[in-house]
């Protein structure tokens, strides 16, 4: 860590850290690339014999991210006190394996060190803000419409941004989280005109369906966002007095390129004094005329206003309610610990084949003074857990002659069962990437009992 002094006679802070790409990466000339140096990597049979460091973490930073951002950088810097949390973690548990902490700033701490390798298109897709264990842990379950403009203002590259803003808003629900999407213009449209007035939850298997009929929407005519408000804004209180749902927060995400006017007459009706519906506009296009009305509806509705300019602006804009979101969690100091369902992760394949483990997690907060009034997440810290070490901890003299254990998550998913059997033929030859971890509930598998029949499942 390094300083240095600029024309304005400013100190400027200059940090380098070990980027998970960029390690034992040389340039033309033999050199050591920026970012990378020599990190040393030894096979360890804890680790399936995969090469790793058990002395220090590296850094993953998605592709859309600058990797010199002074934001990330800062959060590097202050996060690498966690390499010896890690390795005292290690020496005191040698059945952990991976452990980590994911930033609200995006980028990824990992230990033990091991180097990643990008796909076919030299693309790392990963963002650990996109999975399941930092979004349970970061956000209280919740319900969501959204609200997409299809008025004939938003042709052409307007609706494509659209579509794709809508589709990475349902990268950020998880399975505690319920959603529908309404399509409007002169009239309402659900995006899946069978789920009319409801909420679904946001498993992988919905989120895909509801992806597909995303690529119908086309626009024409003129918006009457009072309608759609007022239908989202019933659609919300209808569910929550059934008892469905998350039963926790609500939000109405609001995708357009303008709104005329303010529409207060219908927060009044619907969400006033309470305000239990956060408002999250998000203003597509480069025209900012309408921003202020946008801006208003955002502040008056406890929520948060973004625009999106191009298809390279959307994934960080979306990410930034996800921050309003866990405020109330973070000012209440809830440190909820979260389980994900079972997941096949290909980087620990052994002799027997990928091993299953399930994600623990946990937010972490700002102790900062400004944390007691605007509550501040700085990410979310996890570890894997091979199911097999659980199963060890299952008290077998307690089971009986014929009896065995088994336990499903609060969402219906599998996490442990002693013929759990993922029917997975294509891992074969995979390096170590974090777009490679299947989850188990989306593939094929069957569970054979000497107590019951054979019977295969299928998420969905």
């Amino acid at each position: 860590c390094v300083f240095g002094r600029n024309n304005f006679d400013s100190f400027v802070l200059k940090y380098e850290y070990f980027n998970a790409v960029l390690i034992n990466e040389v340039d033309e000339e033999g050199n050591n690339v920026e970012l990378g140096g020599e990190f040393l990597l030894e096979p360890n049979d804890h680790f399936n014999n995969l090469s790793v460091n058990l002395s220090l973490s590296v850094v993953q930073v998605p592709t859309n991210m600058y990797n010199k951002d002074p934001d990330i950088v800062n959060g590097v810097y202050w996060s690498e006190a966690l390499n010896k949390v890690f390795v005292d973690n290690f020496e005191r548990d040698p059945t952990l394996i991976w452990q980590y902490f994911g930033s609200a700033k995006g980028f990824f701490r990992q230990y033990p060190g091991v180097k990643w390798h990008p796909d076919e298109h030299g693309v790392i897709g990963f963002d650990c803000r996109n999975r399941k264990w930092y979004i349970q842990a970061a956000t209280s379950p919740k319900d969501v419409v959204i609200l997409v403009d299809v008025s004939g203002s938003m042709k052409g590259l307007r609706l494509t941004i659209a579509r794709q803003t809508v589709s990475s808003i349902l990268d950020t629900l998880g399975d505690d989280d319920f959603f529908n999407i309404i399509a409007y213009n002169q009239e309402i449209h659900y995006v899946e005109p069978c789920l009319n007035g409801t909420l679904v939850r946001a498993d992988r298997t919905n989120k895909d369906h509801f992806r597909e009929h995303l690529d119908k929407l086309f626009a024409k005519g003129i918006g009457l966002l009072g309608d759609a408000l007022a239908e989202a804004f019933t659609i919300l209180s209808d569910f929550n007095q059934t008892g469905h749902g998350s039963l926790c927060s609500q939000a109405i995400m609001l995708v357009t390129d303008g709104a005329t006017e303010m529409y207060d007459d219908v927060f009044e009706k619907y969400n006033w004094p309470e305000r239990k519906v956060r408002i999250f506009p998000y203003l597509i296009g480069r025209e900012s005329a309408f921003a202020d009305n946008l801006k208003w509806m955002a502040c008056a509705n406890k929520g948060y206003f973004s625009q999106i300019s191009t298809l390279a602006d959307v994934q960080e804009n979306v990410m930034r309610y996800l921050h309003v979101m866990s405020r109330p969690k973070v000012i209440d100091h809830e440190h909820d610990t979260v389980w994900t369902e079972a997941y096949v992760d290909s980087a620990l394949k052994d002799k027997a084949g990928p091993s299953l483990m399930t994600t623990v997690a946990m937010p972490v907060f700002s102790t900062k003074n400004e944390t007691v009034s605007e509550g501040i997440l700085l990410g979310v810290v996890g570890t894997d857990i091979p199911l097999q070490e659980l199963m060890k901890l299952i008290p077998k003299h307690m089971l009986g002659i014929h009896g065995y254990s088994f336990a499903i998550t609060n969402n219906g998913y599998i996490l442990t069962h002693p013929d759990l059997r993922p029917l997975v033929t294509q891992f074969l030859n995979i390096t170590f990437s974090p777009e490679k971890i299947f989850p188990v509930n989306d593939l094929l598998f069957q569970i054979n009992s000497k107590n019951h029949q054979s019977m295969t499942l299928l998420s969905g």
